[in-house]
């Protein structure tokens, strides 16, 4: 499979790519009324890209774009995919990990979606969409940064 564009995760200041797609459980648990376009690129299998924000140690899905190959990337009208909830939503139907990349690249690893390795991974682990740990593994010491 082609690698992915990440979804974004905003953290205490930061912009982090994210290796998971949290939305994902959500889609197959519920019948969602918004129709993503048809897929324009095999780097978007999911027909979106998602911004999510941690805040006050809860997990939000902010926004969501489409790859729209008129304009580039287009939003999505939040309030036609989450009827009532037109500022973003609490994903309370997440409970697991997410793998989020830091800094710069540090190796290449073409045969798995998410599978490019930069400097840092953080982890967080979350419980109904609720934050109830982080941990950060650094991957610089077991490989030279690629340049």
């Amino acid at each position: 499979m082609t690698a992915q564009y990440s979804e974004i995760l905003l953290h205490n200041g930061e912009t982090l790519r994210m290796c998971n797609e949290p939305l994902a459980r959500l889609l197959v648990q519920q019948s969602v009324p918004w129709k993503f376009k048809k897929i324009t690129s095999t780097a978007l299998y999911r027909g979106y890209i998602g911004t999510w924000e941690i805040e006050g140690g809860r997990l939000y899905l902010k926004s969501m774009e489409e790859d729209d190959a008129s304009v580039d990337w287009k939003a999505i009208p939040f309030e036609q995919v989450f009827p009532g909830f037109p500022d973003g939503i609490f994903a309370h139907w997440f409970t697991g990990e997410l793998r989020c990349t830091r800094g710069k690249l540090v190796r290449r690893n073409p045969s798995y979606v998410y599978g490019d390795v930069y400097e840092d991974d953080v982890y967080f682990s979350l419980r109904r969409g609720v934050v109830t740990g982080i941990r950060v593994v650094s991957n610089t010491q077991q490989a030279g940064v690629v340049s």
